[in-house]
């Protein structure tokens, strides 16, 4: 409450939060935890951090054209994130012309005529990229591809290419479908929740409160961090009187201390220790029909796993036998269990490898494709789902592709487009002249900060569609255009009439979204209504554009989801399903004990052991986002699940440690990024806070640090930046001698 009311009215705040997440009202901008099933919701059906970011968007604070006059684009380049975001909300199209480092205001024809004629002259599709981000609608995403493909393009970028590529490519792999198989009600009725990589407290609160669910109906849970964080130790439910007046429900029966990077090892060492169990016990432990009739590459991953070193589980997870044997008869006493995992094991170079042996766990037990069990990424974007459905991905399949050509008259591009890596280094080799970003903030989500700012910067125009002022406004091509938009919270009218729109969560359930103030200028247009106007005028006259009602759709977004419905499987009847309290849940065929994999089985896998290590002297680091902060935006410079308070130039790094290279708690260093290219990266000033991190390893809050990640290292195979696998050496700050 203190929050929204620095940045609105209390009949606002009030619409807002009585309204979020509710059947008729709209759906968190924030992140894709599930909604409740209608009637068991309560009048509150958000946590803290959905409230700040919902009223963040729904502020009363305006950003008109003196404000632009006032400030330069340089500027502003020299401006934090949170003051960026603190000046409001944007109310008009600007432009920011070649030679000037102003922007000024343009009216809504020029703008999107100006960004039209811009990608008309370019000599190919493919010097145009067209970047998303998972705040985008269904019917906004659908747009957006099929504009970009329509134009002659896979160049589709998403935040997705940033944070779940892994599991996607994982679970594809190993299942035949790249997302994950469980609902919330198997999340409360599971006998044992693994939590890996992921703090729920912070990045999706709403969690604890299932969690909380699946605690008081027996289950147990095992959380796998780097660092402990609050909200599993003991969480008090802020809306039940047991948690104000109680003492709260501690979440995590079991807390494994790992290292970063161990996971990998450790679900190896669970499935030898199964193996074995197995070997102790004959026909108790491992499921042999499922395994037989359900999956292939069994004796190939068992030879592998059997192989296994317990000196290298050691060093890779910081775990002994005994702590991981424990966890083990934990798994021996749970008919059903659901492995969740978040960032924490996606942006490691082997964090497919990684995923894939959590599928292996899974399988030995017949853990997949049954009630109250089964794998569940937990992304961390409020439509990152819904858009990949969508057809938001470089390299959609070609089944996707036929439909799409058949439904609008015409032969999409064949060639895969960029992601986000190969779009940064399109940009910065001159490959790419016209960038358009559809939400979001790429130049502060995306690795080596420095790299990024150059190739976006040697764009001849850069555009995004935007709610508010961020850093990718300030870094810029030679022309530059802030298209602003309507957000998630208000009215959207159309000529046909009030319109709502739909979005995915991370289980797989689609269900409508109507918004209910009133827009913030009456010069907004909504997301839908820039991009067909923008197609209207990029593709007219062009000799093989497809067959598409641009108006239509924008009159009607019911013109959209009936085209949804005859392209994408599982959204026949769409606008009548949608209209349900709640909405529908997309069909898993792993649910139905089908897989989709080549072999028409479940796969498993025999995974290199692999694990992060740095030279003496040096830590591991890995990146995070504080409690008060959404995706690159912080709302205050306070962290209080982890002590922190008034900065966000921090390091946490183990006590130790600490000792061990002659620092101490509050000393101020830089931190210098160690890769093989040999360049020096470095963030520099960060105050040392001594903290339980594992031994050998730090963590620091993004954006800040990103700076620090190499466009090069990426994952294998999903090729996301490896955000979490940086090797560090601390040094004093040269800042803080000169002070």
């Amino acid at each position: 409450m203190e929050y929204s009311l620095e940045q609105t009215s209390l009949r606002r705040t009030a619409l807002t939060l009585l309204n979020m997440n509710q059947t008729r009202g709209f759906d968190c901008p924030g992140c894709a935890w599930p909604d409740p099933v209608p009637g068991h919701r309560t009048k509150n059906e958000y946590c803290e951090n959905g409230a700040k970011h919902v009223n963040d968007e729904a502020t009363s604070r305006r950003i008109r054209a003196p404000f632009f006059e006032r400030y330069s684009v340089s500027e502003l380049a020299g401006k934090s994130d949170r003051w960026l975001n603190q000046q409001g909300r944007l109310t008009e199209p600007m432009v920011k012309r070649a030679g000037s480092d102003h922007y000024e205001p343009i009216n809504w024809n020029e703008a999107l005529g100006l960004l039209a004629g811009e990608l008309r002259q370019l000599e190919s599709p493919n010097e145009a990229v067209f970047y998303t981000s998972g705040r985008a609608s269904n019917e906004a995403a659908f747009v957006f591809q099929l504009f970009a493909r329509a134009f002659g393009t896979n160049n589709l970028p998403d935040c997705s290419n940033m944070c779940h590529e892994s599991s996607g490519a994982a679970l594809h792999e190993t299942l035949g479908v790249g997302k994950g198989d469980v609902s919330l009600r198997d999340i409360h009725h599971a006998d044992l929740i693994f939590l890996v990589g992921q703090n729920p407290g912070s990045n999706h609160p709403r969690m604890l409160t299932a969690l909380e669910q699946t605690k008081l109906n027996g289950g147990h849970i095992v959380a796998v961090n780097p660092l402990p964080e609050a909200g599993l130790i003991r969480f008090k439910h802020p809306q039940e009187v047991r948690g104000v007046v109680g003492r709260g429900t501690q979440i995590a029966d079991r807390f494994l201390h790992i290292r970063v990077g161990g996971d990998l090892a450790l679900f190896q060492a669970l499935n030898l220790l199964l193996l074995e169990a197995e070997d102790a016990r004959p026909g108790t432990v491992l499921d042999h029909d499922f395994i037989q009739n359900h999956t292939s590459g069994f004796s190939e991953f068992e030879k592998h796993v059997r192989s296994l070193s317990w000196h290298d589980v050691r060093a890779a997870t910081g775990l002994g036998r005994p702590e991981i044997e424990k966890v083990r008869d934990l798994v021996l006493r749970s008919e059903r269990i659901i492995v969740c995992w978040a960032m924490g094991l996606t942006q490691h170079r082997h964090a497919v490898p990684t995923i894939r042996e959590i599928v292996n766990f899974l399988l030995l037990r017949g853990n997949i494709g049954k009630p109250r069990a089964g794998a569940c990424p937990v992304r961390g974007h409020s439509n990152v789902q819904g858009d990949r459905t969508m057809g938001i991905w470089e390299k959609m399949p070609q089944t996707f592709m036929d439909a799409l050509g058949r439904e609008f008259s015409f032969t999409p591009p064949t060639d895969h487009g960029w992601d986000t890596v190969n779009a940064i280094r399109a940009m910065r080799d001159g490959r790419a002249r016209v960038f358009l970003g559809l939400a979001g903030n790429f130049v502060r989500a995306t690795p080596d900060s420095r790299t990024t700012e150059q190739a976006m910067r040697r764009c001849h125009l850069t555009a995004h569609i935007s709610t508010k002022l961020n850093r990718s406004h300030t870094v810029c091509g030679d022309i530059a255009l802030i298209l602003p938009t309507i957000g998630r919270s208000e009215k959207d009218r159309q000529s046909s009439g009030e319109q709502f729109i739909t979005v995915e969560d991370s289980m797989s359930q689609v269900h409508a979204s109507h918004g209910r103030l009133e827009p913030a200028s009456k010069k907004l247009l909504s997301e839908v209504a820039i991009l067909t106007k923008l197609a209207r005028l990029t593709l007219r006259d062009k000799p093989d554009a497809p067959d598409v009602p641009w108006a239509e759709f924008e009159a009607d977004y019911n013109n959209i989801r009936q085209r949804i419905a005859r392209v994408v499987p599982g959204f026949e009847n769409f606008n009548e399903r949608v209209t349900s309290p709640g909405g529908f849940g997309l069909p898993n065929p792993v649910n139905e004990g089908v897989f989709p994999t080549p072999s028409g089985k479940a796969m498993f896998t025999a995974n290199e052991f692999q694990m992060l290590e740095a030279p003496e002297g040096h830590l591991i680091l890995q990146t995070m986002r504080s409690h008060d902060q959404w995706n690159t935006i912080p709302y205050t410079l306070d962290d209080r699940y982890r002590g922190i308070h008034g900065s966000r130039r921090v390091v946490l790094v183990n006590p130790a440690d600490l000792k061990e290279l002659g620092l101490t708690d509050g000393d101020h260093v830089d931190l210098i990024g160690v890769w093989r290219d040999g360049i020096e990266r470095r963030a520099d000033n960060f105050r040392l806070v001594s903290y339980p991190t594992a031994r050998g390893c730090a963590a620091a809050y993004y954006p800040e640090t990103n700076v620090l990640v190499p466009l090069d290292s990426v994952a294998e195979i999903s090729n996301t930046p490896t955000s979490k696998g940086i090797v560090i050496r601390l040094e004093p700050s040269m800042q803080r001698a000169a002070k």
